[in-house]
């Protein structure tokens, strides 16, 4: 089936391969950005790699066209307050997208001499606990992004970038504790994480801070061990 390096394909050029400063450009020129026609090039490529057919190059092109109208139709219909919903109607357009291209040749396996559906399951599952879960995490919190004084100097003490690759390594651990059927290190985890993490909240006495992290953590967990139960069906 082509649904998985699709998908791989996907996350790969929508998020690790896809630079804030392109987001910014596309978003502040539209159709007039250039990044917003190398976006869509590279993401017909990475469909043409994964499948790795020549004769299956109107699916990337299909692929590449798709993205272009709904990432156009996201940049000039979406505003500051809708924002937020454009970004998951944008994902759920394109994983729709890839959805019917598979239903059309589903009798299709990707480099079955070197890579079978179990190793591009587990693939695809690791890539979206990184950088693509963090998105996901930060687009549906943030709503709720207190911004204090106490807020401000804990970001300005912390390393930069911190919390989003803690939030990707404890994903992935979570993921091998799941995979390995050792559920107990989830719970570990969750441990390790509320001692050092919630006793710099509990200092700076911010009930609204405190929610928000315990919102994030919670989900960024949840999205690792569902994650991790779908690999395992």
């Amino acid at each position: 089936m082509i649904f998985i390096p699709l998908i791989l394909a996907h996350l790969l050029g929508d998020f690790l391969l896809q630079p804030n400063s392109w987001v910014a450009d596309k978003e502040r020129k539209k159709a007039g950005s250039v990044y917003l026609y190398l976006h869509i090039l590279l993401h017909t490529v990475l469909a043409f790699v994964f499948l790795w057919n020549i004769e299956l190059w109107w699916i990337a092109a299909t692929i590449g066209f798709s993205h272009f109208l709904i990432d156009w139709a996201k940049l000039n219909f979406q505003n500051a307050k809708t924002k937020r919903t454009w970004f998951f109607v944008d994902q759920l357009l394109h994983v729709l997208v890839i959805v019917a291209l598979s239903m059309l040749y589903f009798p299709y396996f990707i480099w079955e001499d070197f890579f079978n559906s179990e190793s591009l399951k587990l693939i695809t599952a690791v890539v979206f606990l990184t950088v693509p879960s963090s998105i996901f995490i930060k687009t549906l919190i943030s709503i709720w992004t207190p911004v204090t004084v106490e807020h401000s100097k804990l970001q300005t003490e912390s390393l930069v970038n911190a919390g989003k690759y803690i939030g990707i390594l404890e994903r992935l651990l979570v993921f091998v504790f799941i995979l390995v059927d050792h559920w107990e290190g989830v719970g570990f985890m969750i441990a390790a994480k509320s001692v050092f993490r919630f006793s710099d909240l509990a200092e700076a006495k911010q009930r609204k801070l405190t929610e928000y992290v315990l919102i994030g953590t919670l989900l960024s967990f949840g999205i690792a061990v569902l994650t991790g139960i779908l690999v395992k069906i």
